[in-house]
């Protein structure tokens, strides 16, 4: 079964929906008419709302996606599986979030701002690739052994690099923006641009925001062909990425005080992503799927969830730190 233009644009329609109630209604405001920081409470329960709404769209994918039963009940764990899968490598995302607002000194006011636009620009970007890659797959069904391959290699490299912190500011395309674009000595409060002297700026606050958006543009080269082993509808592979992707602004904010807890998170991330890999050969192989989507759902429920609890086990008594980074090195 294929996705009708009407299942697209409703689903659209309501996560467009859900991300101007989450700007507009539930955007606090401070006494002075600032954006207020986003309190631990409340990120916990949107985080939990956000996957009650994924929960929800597996049960209904489950009664009405699909001509029979069975074909209902695939594309129903094939969306959890992918949901899993993307959250699990969404959540890695938030280790370079909190880096990128500490090195940079972005105040807690304004980084649901700069979430909230990194995160409307990653659906429009994930929602190209998919659609690109699923036409790809279709017409060159040997990209399954190249996406297979790149997984395998790509979780080998994150496996070695896994404890290692990383510098986001370090990309070559950071220093490009700083050479060519004037920016402002310091924030302007929550805007990107202002206009000062008659002269349009650039403020560091944009600067973060294009460092969010190629963290999400590298995290996708690995989580969409990832997702690619497990379906290759687009309607699924396309809202499992969106559920994940739309809790994440929520989970950066619950989590930011312990990630520095998760230690063996991205050693299983590494691992699922080559047992992904490995799978989609298989897949190619055997002309169709040649681990049933249950087993795959298990084992990479196992995974995640044996690395979170080893991880939180082993650094148990550590303190949370604070839930809003500050300056560490402000660079302009």
């Amino acid at each position: 079964m294929e996705a009708s233009p009407v299942f697209w644009v409703a689903f659209n329609a309501a996560v467009l929906g859900l991300l101007l109630l989450d700007l507009g209604v539930f955007a606090k405001k401070s006494p002075n008419g600032e954006p207020a920081p986003v309190p631990v409470r409340t990120a916990l329960i949107k985080s939990a709302a956000y996957i009650a709404l994924a929960g929800a769209f597996f049960v209904w994918l489950r009664m009405t996606y699909g001509d029979t039963p069975e074909e209902r009940a695939t594309k129903s764990l094939e969306f959890l599986t992918g949901y899993v899968i993307e959250w699990s490598l969404s959540v890695d995302n938030i280790f370079v979030f909190v880096l990128l607002f500490a090195k940079f000194g972005v105040p807690a006011a304004y980084q649901h701002r700069v979430l909230f636009w990194g995160i409307l620009g990653a659906l429009v970007m994930r929602g190209v690739m998919i659609l690109v890659g699923t036409a790809l797959l279709r017409e060159f069904d040997w990209l399954m052994v190249v996406f297979g391959l790149f997984l395998v290699w790509s979780g080998y490299k994150m496996l070695r690099s896994a404890d290692e912190e990383e510098d986001p500011t370090g990309s070559p395309i950071l220093a490009w923006l700083r050479r060519h674009l004037p920016v402002t000595d310091s924030y302007r409060g929550n805007a990107f641009t202002v206009r000062e002297a008659g002269k349009l700026m650039v403020t560091p606050l944009l600067l973060v925001l294009v460092l969010i958006e190629l963290t999400d543009l590298f995290f996708a080269l690995d989580s969409i062909p990832a997702i690619f082993a497990v379906s290759t509808d687009p309607f699924i592979v396309y809202t499992a990425n969106v559920f994940a992707i739309l809790g994440l602004r929520a989970m950066y904010f619950a989590l930011a005080g312990v990630i520095h807890r998760f230690k063996y998170l991205k050693h299983g991330l590494s691992i699922v992503l080559m047992i992904v890999g490995v799978k989609m050969l298989a897949n190619w192989y055997a002309g169709g799927k040649a681990i049933p989507v249950e087993y795959a759902l298990m084992v990479t429920g196992g995974i995640i969830a044996g690395s979170i609890a080893l991880s939180l086990w082993k650094t148990r008594g550590q303190p949370v730190v604070d839930e809003h980074p500050k300056v560490i090195e402000q660079e302009q």
